[in-house]
């Protein structure tokens, strides 16, 4: 398979990451009242929208990580995707602690029993809180690449498609027939998102075939019902309205930007270097949730909302570039010679 950067892709990542950001400051944090003080009215409609930068997220690495998964090489894809991971969380998981033990109460606590286990990433299945809400997606995401790992293992993955089919098949089987047990295993939440992107990765290396149009249409149709029913439950949560047909006019479009990416029908925005805007895009993620919602009951109403919004917004990109320029690249750079070092022992 063909292996190259995707430069569009880091433009999407940073769009996906700001969507989550403005859902979190204008619409989330203020509408159950037990995160932000402040509510931000003028973006609070549209911002509500914005959690579906996550299943963006999840698109884009269902492409990256068959991608990555293609050299049929598990140490190479173990070392990628730690060395992706891991610096940038250790980093921001241990500056929210901080500041949440600096400034966080009475509203947010954190103990340092939880601070360790979340530096593990078992916090999930371990059932301690996470340090921030955000880290949900990290459990999802480790789930996946420890699919692929499996294929990788009993050098699988050319078979990639066969499995997909029956990830696809079963996954909305268990959604049809609510088997929960099946629906934790195969995150089926979330199932029809990777399978999109890996499919899209294997339309842009090799083209189109009637297999692969079947996987995007029955990729779309799950995401379409569980986006709808995910919305519903947000509802009740939110005590506001989803209106599911822009729901799926936002899938929609999703597919249709990675169908002019697997088509090489986006080279003039490839040409521009966006890989600084994606490399910031994680270390946002992480760190700005639970700290945009400190800062906010600190300074909420003293503060212009609009100055303290996009003041923290400005905040929070400046931090995560400073953090990916000068802590998670040399830190990564350490963990990756450490751990090819290590297996190539282990190996030898």
């Amino acid at each position: 398979m063909i292996k190259r950067r995707v430069k569009e892709l880091d433009l999407l990542r940073f769009l996906a990451a700001f969507a989550v950001v403005i859902f979190h400051y204008a619409f989330r944090g203020y509408a159950r009242g037990d995160m932000s003080t402040m509510p931000y009215p003028l973006l609070a409609e549209p911002a509500k929208y914005g959690y579906l930068g996550v299943e963006l997220f999840f698109m884009i690495s269902g492409f990256v990580i068959l991608m990555t998964a293609s050299s049929n090489n598990l140490k190479v894809f173990f070392i990628s995707r730690v060395v992706r991971l891991y610096p940038a969380f250790l980093v921001c998981c241990t500056i929210t602690f901080l500041i949440t033990l600096a400034i966080g109460q009475p509203r947010y606590t954190a103990s340092f029993y939880q601070y360790i286990i979340n530096m593990t990433l078992l916090s999930d299945l371990m059932g301690v809180p996470s340090i921030d809400g955000v880290y949900w997606s990290l459990f999802v995401e480790i789930k996946f690449y420890l699919m692929i790992s499996i294929l990788l293992g009993f050098k699988k993955i050319e078979k990639i498609e066969t499995y997909l089919v029956l990830w696809l098949l079963i996954s909305a089987i268990a959604e049809a027939f609510t088997f929960e047990k099946m629906r934790a295993i195969l995150v089926t939440d979330y199932a029809a998102y990777f399978i999109a992107g890996a499919t899209f990765y294997i339309i842009w290396a090799k083209g189109f075939t009637k297999t692969r149009i079947l996987l995007l249409a029955g990729a779309f149709t799950l995401a379409s019902y569980t986006s709808i029913v995910w919305a519903e439950s947000l509802e009740t949560k939110y005590s506001t309205e989803f209106n599911p047909l822009i729901v799926c006019s936002v899938i929609i479009l999703f597919f249709m930007m990675f169908f002019l990416i697997a088509t090489n029908r986006t080279a003039a925005i490839g040409t521009l270097n966006w890989t600084t805007l994606g490399a910031l895009t994680y270390p946002l993620y992480l760190l700005h949730q639970m700290i945009g919602f400190m800062i906010f009951n600190i300074a909420y109403p003293v503060v212009n909302p609009h100055i303290l919004l996009w003041g923290t917004v400005a905040l929070m990109i400046s931090a995560s570039y400073i953090i990916h320029k000068k802590i998670e690249v040399p830190i990564a750079r350490q963990i990756k010679k450490l751990l090819s070092l290590s297996l190539s022992r282990v190996r030898d």
